[in-house]
Protein backbone atom coordinates (compact mmCIF):
# COMPACT_ATOMS: atom_id res chain seq x y z
CA UNK A 1 0.00 0.00 0.00
CA UNK A 2 1.10 3.26 -0.36
CA UNK A 3 0.59 4.80 3.38
CA UNK A 4 1.51 4.38 6.57
CA UNK A 5 0.31 2.64 9.43
CA UNK A 6 -0.46 6.16 10.96
CA UNK A 7 -2.21 7.30 7.62
CA UNK A 8 -4.45 4.19 8.08
CA UNK A 9 -5.13 4.98 11.20
CA UNK A 10 -6.09 8.53 10.92
CA UNK A 11 -8.20 7.29 8.08
CA UNK A 12 -10.15 4.72 10.18
CA UNK A 13 -10.42 8.12 12.83
CA UNK A 14 -12.59 9.21 10.19
CA UNK A 15 -14.94 6.30 10.13
CA UNK A 16 -13.26 4.75 7.32
CA UNK A 17 -13.41 0.88 7.81
CA UNK A 18 -10.43 -1.56 5.88
CA UNK A 19 -11.32 -4.38 4.15
CA UNK A 20 -9.58 -7.35 2.95
CA UNK A 21 -5.42 -8.55 3.80
CA UNK A 22 -3.68 -5.49 1.65
CA UNK A 23 -5.11 -2.34 3.08
CA UNK A 24 -6.61 -0.72 -0.38
CA UNK A 25 -10.48 -0.75 -0.02
CA UNK A 26 -12.39 0.45 2.49
CA UNK A 27 -16.35 1.10 3.20
CA UNK A 28 -17.39 4.41 5.26
CA UNK A 29 -20.55 5.31 6.49
CA UNK A 30 -22.98 7.91 4.40
CA UNK A 31 -23.86 11.09 6.43
CA UNK A 32 -27.32 10.10 3.87
CA UNK A 33 -27.56 6.85 5.31
CA UNK A 34 -27.60 7.73 8.89
CA UNK A 35 -29.88 10.69 7.92
CA UNK A 36 -32.27 8.54 6.46
CA UNK A 37 -32.41 5.88 9.48
CA UNK A 38 -33.44 8.32 11.48
CA UNK A 39 -35.92 9.47 9.07
CA UNK A 40 -34.33 12.97 8.62
CA UNK A 41 -33.77 13.02 5.50
CA UNK A 42 -31.89 11.06 2.75
CA UNK A 43 -29.46 11.31 -0.49
CA UNK A 44 -29.96 13.27 -3.62
CA UNK A 45 -29.50 10.00 -5.80
CA UNK A 46 -32.86 8.49 -3.70
CA UNK A 47 -34.42 11.58 -5.16
CA UNK A 48 -32.78 11.80 -8.28
CA UNK A 49 -32.87 8.24 -9.45
CA UNK A 50 -34.89 5.93 -6.41
CA UNK A 51 -31.44 4.77 -4.86
CA UNK A 52 -32.34 3.84 -0.66
CA UNK A 53 -30.27 6.16 0.97
CA UNK A 54 -30.45 3.19 4.01
CA UNK A 55 -29.55 0.75 1.61
CA UNK A 56 -26.62 2.53 -0.04
CA UNK A 57 -22.69 0.84 0.53
CA UNK A 58 -20.11 3.58 -0.15
CA UNK A 59 -17.27 1.73 -0.37
CA UNK A 60 -14.02 1.78 -2.80
CA UNK A 61 -11.52 -0.61 -4.00
CA UNK A 62 -8.57 1.66 -4.00
CA UNK A 63 -8.11 4.59 -1.36
CA UNK A 64 -4.56 5.39 -1.53
CA UNK A 65 -4.39 5.38 -5.51
CA UNK A 66 -5.83 8.49 -8.35
CA UNK A 67 -4.49 10.73 -10.93
CA UNK A 68 -5.28 13.48 -9.55
CA UNK A 69 -5.10 15.94 -6.30
CA UNK A 70 -8.01 18.07 -6.84
CA UNK A 71 -7.87 20.69 -4.86
CA UNK A 72 -11.92 20.99 -3.85
CA UNK A 73 -10.88 17.04 -2.58
CA UNK A 74 -12.45 16.56 1.12
CA UNK A 75 -9.99 13.93 1.33
CA UNK A 76 -6.18 13.74 2.35
CA UNK A 77 -4.11 13.63 -0.40
CA UNK A 78 -0.73 13.40 1.28
CA UNK A 79 0.14 10.10 0.49
CA UNK A 80 -1.89 9.82 -3.02
CA UNK A 81 -0.27 7.33 -5.20
CA UNK A 82 -0.83 6.80 -9.05
CA UNK A 83 0.87 4.21 -9.90
CA UNK A 84 -0.86 0.24 -8.12
CA UNK A 85 1.25 -0.77 -5.49
CA UNK A 86 1.52 -4.17 -4.01
CA UNK A 87 -0.42 -7.06 -4.39
CA UNK A 88 -4.66 -6.53 -4.01
CA UNK A 89 -7.59 -8.91 -2.19
CA UNK A 90 -10.11 -10.31 -4.88
CA UNK A 91 -13.42 -8.60 -5.63
CA UNK A 92 -15.59 -10.80 -3.24
CA UNK A 93 -13.45 -10.34 -0.13
CA UNK A 94 -13.65 -6.75 -0.81
CA UNK A 95 -17.20 -7.28 -1.21
CA UNK A 96 -17.70 -9.58 1.69
CA UNK A 97 -15.50 -7.28 3.74
CA UNK A 98 -17.52 -3.76 3.29
CA UNK A 99 -20.97 -5.14 4.02
CA UNK A 100 -19.66 -6.64 7.05
CA UNK A 101 -18.03 -3.54 8.20
CA UNK A 102 -21.24 -1.97 7.45
CA UNK A 103 -23.05 -3.69 9.32
CA UNK A 104 -20.76 -3.12 12.39
CA UNK A 105 -20.55 0.54 11.82
CA UNK A 106 -24.43 0.71 11.93
CA UNK A 107 -25.04 -1.44 14.65
CA UNK A 108 -25.02 1.37 17.56
CA UNK A 109 -28.28 2.68 15.75
CA UNK A 110 -30.16 -0.30 16.81
CA UNK A 111 -29.97 1.56 20.45
CA UNK A 112 -31.22 4.41 19.43
CA UNK A 113 -34.92 4.96 19.89
CA UNK A 114 -35.13 7.45 16.84
CA UNK A 115 -34.03 4.90 14.55
CA UNK A 116 -36.15 3.50 12.13
CA UNK A 117 -36.18 0.05 12.80
CA UNK A 118 -37.42 -1.61 9.26
CA UNK A 119 -35.05 1.17 7.60
CA UNK A 120 -32.77 -0.38 10.10
CA UNK A 121 -33.26 -3.86 9.47
CA UNK A 122 -32.84 -3.37 5.66
CA UNK A 123 -29.86 -1.10 6.01
CA UNK A 124 -27.86 -5.00 7.15
CA UNK A 125 -28.50 -6.09 3.61
CA UNK A 126 -27.48 -2.65 1.31
CA UNK A 127 -28.80 -2.66 -2.19
CA UNK A 128 -26.47 -0.49 -4.33
CA UNK A 129 -22.83 0.15 -4.74
CA UNK A 130 -21.83 3.51 -4.74
CA UNK A 131 -18.35 2.78 -5.58
CA UNK A 132 -16.97 6.25 -5.24
CA UNK A 133 -15.60 7.09 -1.51
CA UNK A 134 -11.96 7.48 -2.43
CA UNK A 135 -9.22 7.17 -4.84
CA UNK A 136 -9.84 6.33 -8.46
CA UNK A 137 -11.80 3.04 -8.73
CA UNK A 138 -10.54 2.15 -12.00
CA UNK A 139 -7.63 1.87 -10.56
CA UNK A 140 -8.06 -1.19 -9.05
CA UNK A 141 -7.37 -4.21 -10.96
CA UNK A 142 -9.76 -6.15 -11.35
CA UNK A 143 -12.58 -3.52 -11.22
CA UNK A 144 -14.39 -5.32 -13.74
CA UNK A 145 -15.14 -8.37 -12.09
CA UNK A 146 -15.97 -6.52 -8.77
CA UNK A 147 -18.78 -4.52 -10.73
CA UNK A 148 -19.86 -8.12 -12.04
CA UNK A 149 -19.79 -9.38 -8.35
CA UNK A 150 -21.93 -6.82 -7.38
CA UNK A 151 -23.97 -7.43 -9.88
CA UNK A 152 -24.62 -11.63 -9.50
CA UNK A 153 -25.32 -10.38 -5.36
CA UNK A 154 -28.27 -8.38 -7.01
CA UNK A 155 -26.64 -5.01 -6.24
CA UNK A 156 -27.13 -2.04 -8.19
CA UNK A 157 -23.42 -0.56 -9.36
CA UNK A 158 -22.79 3.72 -9.50
CA UNK A 159 -19.37 3.94 -10.78
CA UNK A 160 -17.74 7.53 -10.23
CA UNK A 161 -14.54 7.79 -12.52
CA UNK A 162 -12.32 10.70 -13.74
CA UNK A 163 -12.12 8.90 -17.17
CA UNK A 164 -8.43 8.88 -17.04
CA UNK A 165 -8.31 4.93 -17.39
CA UNK A 166 -9.76 5.09 -21.08
CA UNK A 167 -8.53 1.18 -22.29
CA UNK A 168 -10.35 -0.23 -19.10
CA UNK A 169 -13.18 1.77 -19.36
CA UNK A 170 -13.48 0.95 -22.93
CA UNK A 171 -13.15 -2.92 -21.99
CA UNK A 172 -15.03 -2.75 -18.91
CA UNK A 173 -16.41 -6.78 -19.57
CA UNK A 174 -19.90 -5.39 -17.78
CA UNK A 175 -20.96 -2.12 -17.68
CA UNK A 176 -22.41 -0.58 -14.12
CA UNK A 177 -25.54 0.28 -13.35
CA UNK A 178 -24.85 4.07 -13.56
CA UNK A 179 -21.73 5.57 -15.05
CA UNK A 180 -20.55 8.96 -13.74
CA UNK A 181 -17.44 10.72 -15.47
CA UNK A 182 -16.38 13.65 -13.54
CA UNK A 183 -16.17 17.33 -15.55
CA UNK A 184 -14.73 19.85 -13.47
CA UNK A 185 -13.52 22.39 -16.04
CA UNK A 186 -14.30 23.53 -19.22
CA UNK A 187 -10.55 23.99 -20.44
CA UNK A 188 -7.25 22.43 -20.07
CA UNK A 189 -5.28 25.11 -18.03
CA UNK A 190 -8.20 25.59 -15.76
CA UNK A 191 -8.31 21.51 -15.39
CA UNK A 192 -4.24 21.49 -14.83
CA UNK A 193 -4.82 24.26 -11.83
CA UNK A 194 -7.46 22.49 -10.32
CA UNK A 195 -7.53 18.68 -10.56
CA UNK A 196 -3.48 18.29 -10.46
CA UNK A 197 -3.39 15.63 -12.37
CA UNK A 198 -0.44 13.39 -11.63
CA UNK A 199 -0.18 12.13 -15.99
CA UNK A 200 0.68 14.30 -18.50
CA UNK A 201 -2.35 13.48 -20.76
CA UNK A 202 -4.49 13.86 -18.35
CA UNK A 203 -7.18 16.17 -20.12
CA UNK A 204 -6.69 14.35 -23.56
CA UNK A 205 -7.36 11.05 -21.72
CA UNK A 206 -10.55 12.77 -20.12
CA UNK A 207 -12.03 13.94 -23.95
CA UNK A 208 -11.30 10.43 -24.44
CA UNK A 209 -13.76 8.64 -22.09
CA UNK A 210 -16.43 11.22 -22.78
CA UNK A 211 -16.14 10.47 -26.64
CA UNK A 212 -16.63 7.05 -25.39
CA UNK A 213 -19.40 7.82 -23.52
CA UNK A 214 -22.31 7.68 -26.14
CA UNK A 215 -21.63 3.77 -26.58
CA UNK A 216 -22.48 2.92 -22.89
CA UNK A 217 -25.87 1.21 -22.57
CA UNK A 218 -25.81 1.81 -18.89
CA UNK A 219 -27.56 4.89 -17.84
CA UNK A 220 -24.56 7.65 -17.94
CA UNK A 221 -24.17 10.85 -15.77
CA UNK A 222 -21.35 14.17 -15.92
CA UNK A 223 -20.58 15.35 -12.62
CA UNK A 224 -19.64 19.32 -12.21
CA UNK A 225 -18.49 20.00 -8.95
CA UNK A 226 -18.89 23.63 -9.05
CA UNK A 227 -15.84 25.96 -7.61
CA UNK A 228 -16.36 29.79 -7.11
CA UNK A 229 -13.72 31.71 -8.66
CA UNK A 230 -12.19 28.69 -9.69
CA UNK A 231 -14.44 27.06 -12.33
CA UNK A 232 -17.84 28.55 -12.90
CA UNK A 233 -17.11 30.11 -16.03
CA UNK A 234 -16.61 29.43 -20.14
CA UNK A 235 -20.43 27.91 -20.12
CA UNK A 236 -19.92 27.24 -23.74
CA UNK A 237 -16.70 25.29 -23.98
CA UNK A 238 -18.77 23.07 -21.03
CA UNK A 239 -21.80 22.62 -22.80
CA UNK A 240 -19.59 21.09 -25.83
CA UNK A 241 -17.98 18.41 -23.69
CA UNK A 242 -21.37 17.72 -22.43
CA UNK A 243 -22.20 17.82 -26.09
CA UNK A 244 -19.57 15.74 -27.01
CA UNK A 245 -20.15 12.75 -24.18
CA UNK A 246 -24.45 12.88 -24.68
CA UNK A 247 -25.12 11.49 -21.26
CA UNK A 248 -28.61 11.34 -20.09
CA UNK A 249 -27.97 13.69 -16.85
CA UNK A 250 -25.74 15.91 -15.64
CA UNK A 251 -25.41 16.45 -11.74
CA UNK A 252 -24.31 19.96 -11.76
CA UNK A 253 -22.86 20.33 -7.71
CA UNK A 254 -21.29 22.47 -5.50
CA UNK A 255 -18.34 22.33 -3.65
CA UNK A 256 -18.81 22.09 0.30
CA UNK A 257 -15.72 23.44 2.33
CA UNK A 258 -15.40 20.41 4.51
CA UNK A 259 -12.48 18.38 5.35
CA UNK A 260 -9.28 18.59 3.88
CA UNK A 261 -10.47 20.65 1.12
CA UNK A 262 -10.37 23.66 3.70
CA UNK A 263 -6.63 23.35 3.63
CA UNK A 264 -6.28 24.59 0.13
CA UNK A 265 -9.67 26.63 -0.50
CA UNK A 266 -11.50 29.23 1.04
CA UNK A 267 -15.41 29.37 2.51
CA UNK A 268 -15.68 31.86 -0.29
CA UNK A 269 -15.15 29.32 -3.10
CA UNK A 270 -18.18 27.03 -2.14
CA UNK A 271 -21.44 28.23 -4.02
CA UNK A 272 -24.96 28.73 -3.21
CA UNK A 273 -27.60 26.73 -4.31
CA UNK A 274 -28.84 29.67 -6.75
CA UNK A 275 -25.28 30.26 -8.04
CA UNK A 276 -25.22 26.50 -9.52
CA UNK A 277 -28.66 27.07 -10.26
CA UNK A 278 -27.75 29.93 -12.44
CA UNK A 279 -24.44 28.20 -13.40
CA UNK A 280 -26.40 25.11 -14.31
CA UNK A 281 -29.30 27.02 -16.38
CA UNK A 282 -26.82 28.60 -18.58
CA UNK A 283 -25.12 25.57 -19.76
CA UNK A 284 -28.28 23.85 -20.00
CA UNK A 285 -29.61 26.23 -22.54
CA UNK A 286 -26.40 25.67 -24.37
CA UNK A 287 -26.24 21.96 -24.40
CA UNK A 288 -29.87 21.91 -25.39
CA UNK A 289 -30.69 20.67 -21.72
CA UNK A 290 -33.19 21.46 -19.04
CA UNK A 291 -33.07 21.58 -14.98
CA UNK A 292 -35.44 18.38 -14.07
CA UNK A 293 -34.57 18.65 -10.04
CA UNK A 294 -32.74 20.14 -7.49
CA UNK A 295 -31.63 19.14 -3.82
CA UNK A 296 -31.16 22.11 -1.51
CA UNK A 297 -29.26 20.26 1.02
CA UNK A 298 -26.52 19.33 -1.26
CA UNK A 299 -26.80 21.67 -3.72
CA UNK A 300 -27.20 20.43 -6.36
CA UNK A 301 -29.10 20.83 -9.69
CA UNK A 302 -30.02 17.83 -12.29
CA UNK A 303 -29.62 18.62 -16.12
CA UNK A 304 -31.54 16.26 -18.24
Amino acid sequence: MSFSIEEKQKLEKMGYRFVGNHNHAAAKICHWTKKSILDEGFCYKQKFYGIESHRCLQMSPSIPFCHQKCSFCWRDLSATSVKWEGHYDDPGAIIDGCIEAQRKLLCGFFGNAKSNLEKLDESQDPTNAAISLAGEPMLYPEIGDLISEFHRRKFTTFLVSNGLEVEKLKNLPEEPTQLYLSLDAPEKQTFNNLCKPQVNDAWDRLNQSLELMPSFDSRTVIRTTCVKGENMKDHQSYADLIKKADPDFVEIKAYMFVGYSRQRMQRDNMPSLSDVEKFALEIGELCGMKILDKMEDSRVVLLG
